[in-house]
Parts: structure tokens; C-alpha cells; sequence
């Protein structure tokens, strides 16, 4: 499966060179080949952290056919993928959690941070914020309130803050850092819609 989006987002220098570094001694997994298994494939769903080792022509073959949900029916994809959504952990409706009343999702955030998150979210309902000249702040619109929330951010995080978060996303959900699995694209997908959103309404 190909991407544009996660053509245009760059690993890290220090990791590309580890890769172009890596060296296998280990022979090409596929039946009858003798090259040298210089890639990793990931095995599949059950087996999460485990690869294949091919060579080039072997793995490249191996991704036409490699799907994450073989074996899994339409609505069981679904549900994995709704899941991943919130890492897979356990959520709440609202009213149900004191916690999560106020809508804000937090499943992406460290503790500290959603704690901090969470209190200037209520000062924030405690005032109307204005700008500079005094004047009452507009109103924000559906989507960008979405799109702060989709980033775990108050509703006034601004610059330097929404570009930190969304990095930090971005980094801990590309395949790149989680072994090649893609079933967070979504997830990630939704993160780079908001934060374009918000960049284009001239919050960051």
C-alpha cells in the first residue's frame, strides 16, 4: 500500500543511516532463493515484532500480497481499526467518566500533560478569551474545535504548541516507528488533517 502522505514525512537521519548500515547474515527466507535476507517483513497480526528476512526481490514480492487483516471479516476490521483509534485501550461514553465529560481525547497524551491539558481546558470555560486589543476572541468553528481535540490540545494552544504536539504524533504513529504495521494510518491521517486545518486558519 502507498502513501503520499508518508512519502513527504522523513525517519530521522540518524535511523536512515542505521538502515543503510544493516548488514544480514542471514540467508533470504524465501523457498529455494540463496541471496542474502538483507530486509525485514513483518509476519502478520499474531505476530507482532516478528519478521522475515528476504533479499530486495523477495520482500518487494512479499508486500503486494502482505495484508494486516487477512483472515478478519469486514466488521472485525472495522472494529480493530476503530480501536486503534485509542491505542486499543478502553474508553468511556460521555457522562459515563468523569475524565472524559468533557469530550477531550486524551488516549495519545502523557499523564502530566493531558493533566495539564485538562486544567487550562477548564480555565479556558471559566473566561472568555480575548485578544490583545481586549476584543472578545471569535468564536472557534466545529471543525477546528475537532481538529484541537483530535490533537489532545485546549482549544486556545496556539504556534509553537500545536507544532510540538503534532510532531510528537506524527512520530510516534508513522509505520516507521512501529515496526512497518500500518494499522494506525488512520489514525494518523486524522492527525495530519487537523493539524493542516488549523495551520490554514492561521492557528500555528
Amino acid at each position: 500500500m502507498t502513501s503520499d502522505i508518508f512519502d513527504r514525512i522523513r525517519i530521522s537521519p540518524k535511523r536512515a543511516r542505521a538502515e543503510e548500515e544493516f548488514v544480514c547474515e542471514q540467508s533470504c527466507e524465501w523457498q529455494g532463493c540463496a541471496q542474502a535476507g538483507t530486509h525485514r517483513a513483518p509476519k502478520g497480526r499474531h505476530a507482532d515484532g516478528e519478521y522475515y528476512r528476504f533479499c530486495l526481490d523477495h520482500v518487494r514480492e512479499y508486500n503486494k500480497s502482505y495484508n494486516y487483516f487477512s483472515g478478519m471479516d469486514d466488521d472485525q476490521t472495522r472494529a480493530y481499526q476503530r480501536d486503534a483509534l485509542t491505542g486499543h485501550r478502553p474508553t468511556w461514553k460521555m457522562g459515563v467518566n468523569a475524565k472524559a465529560a468533557d469530550g477531550t481525547a486524551w488516549s495519545d497524551t502523557d499523564p502530566q500533560q493531558a493533566a495539564r491539558a485538562r486544567a487550562e481546558a477548564r480555565a479556558g470555560r471559566g473566561k472568555a478569551r480575548t485578544s490583545s486589543s481586549g476584543a472578545r476572541a471569535p468564536k472557534l468553528k466545529q471543525l477546528e474545535a475537532r481538529a484541537f481535540e483530535t490533537l489532545g490540545l485546549p482549544h486556545h494552544a496556539r504556534n509553537a504548541e500545536i507544532k510540538t504536539r503534532y510532531k510528537e504524533l506524527v512520530k510516534r504513529l508513522h509505520p516507521d516507528a512501529n515496526g512497518g504495521d500500518r494499522s494506525l494510518e488512520d489514525r494518523l491521517r486524522e492527525i495530519i488533517n487537523a493539524y493542516s486545518l488549523l495551520k490554514k486558519a492561521g492557528f500555528c
